[in-house]
């Protein structure tokens, strides 16, 4: 089976798009905060266990996740805050309940709010999917004072009929379909959705929790991203997002390197940070000029 959802088409085909602002290369970040419960197996370990054991609580890779939340989320919304750029969360829902604190600063912050599941478990695992979605939404819209625009699915999974029930709960983009730069139009049986762009490679897990790269690899990555990007800037905007979970980046060797990549993205003159909404707003406008 081909894509069901989203046609299969050449980046070098695509409709030339009028970028934001005059700035082609549009910096994305997305700040993943997630509700690990400590009587449930860990969705991620960093320590493996002896003898193959599952442990339940699973300490140490618990205590490793809880690091972020604690001292890994307050560093980025003070490197946020400094360098005046732009962010939003991909949150489990019941982090607002269980981290109430941790809510209350990211909300004060002025970050975005995305759905992300109820806690840290794929739909495909859930028994009704329709009323999880329901319930994030509501959730967050009660909190945040209005609804979520955008979803990121727990391990960016889906179902077969995802798109749809997203669509119906009045999500207007989902970042699961990691297969373009630009914005895509995504086809559901409810209505069009936008695929907006996300990242596996610029994603602090696949860099440190699982591919184990130095602290510097966000850096490295980011300046070699953005090298491949400026020989297609004339030919159309670029999105580059850059995925973080607080566990990860947010310790002491690792977020300097973050700081040096975006202190070099601001300082040049074609780029813009944006959160999802913002660019959603721009691409319907763009994608509608430019037909």
């Amino acid at each position: 089976m081909t894509n069901p959802r989203i046609p299969f088409q050449l980046s070098s085909t695509r409709r030339r798009l009028a970028a934001p602002a005059g700035k082609p290369l549009i910096v994305q970040l997305v700040v993943n905060v997630e509700h690990w419960p400590f009587d449930q197996p860990m969705p991620r370990q960093t320590l493996t266990p002896a003898a193959g054991a599952k442990p339940k609580p699973d300490v140490p890779n618990w205590s490793w996740a809880e690091y972020g939340m604690r001292c890994g989320l307050p560093r980025l919304i003070e490197l946020f805050n400094r360098l005046d750029v732009p962010a939003a969360t991909t949150i489990n829902a019941s982090v607002i309940d269980a981290y109430p604190a941790l809510a209350e600063a990211i909300l004060k912050a002025g970050w975005e709010f995305m759905g992300h599941g109820w806690t840290q478990r794929s739909l495909q695992q859930e028994q009704d999917e329709v009323a999880v979605i329901r319930r994030c939404v509501e959730r967050l819209s009660s909190f945040v004072g209005r609804a979520p625009r955008g979803w990121l699915g727990a391990g960016l999974h889906e179902t077969e009929h995802t798109p749809e029930h997203l669509k119906e709960a009045g999500i207007e983009y989902v970042s699961d379909w990691v297969l373009d730069d630009l914005p895509c139009w995504m086809t559901t049986a409810k209505g069009p959705l936008i695929a907006m762009p996300y990242s596996v490679e610029l994603n602090d897990t696949v860099i440190y929790a699982i591919e184990k790269h130095p602290g510097d690899e966000i850096f490295r990555r980011v300046v070699d991203t953005v090298a491949t990007f400026e020989r297609e800037l004339g030919q159309n905007p670029r999105v580059m997002t850059i995925a973080l979970h607080p566990y990860a980046i947010g310790v002491p060797h690792r977020l300097p390197h973050l700081e040096r990549a975006l202190q070099m993205l601001k300082a040049r003159d074609d780029t813009v940070f944006m959160t999802g909404s913002a660019i959603a707003d721009w691409f319907v406008v763009a994608d509608r000029a430019a037909s």
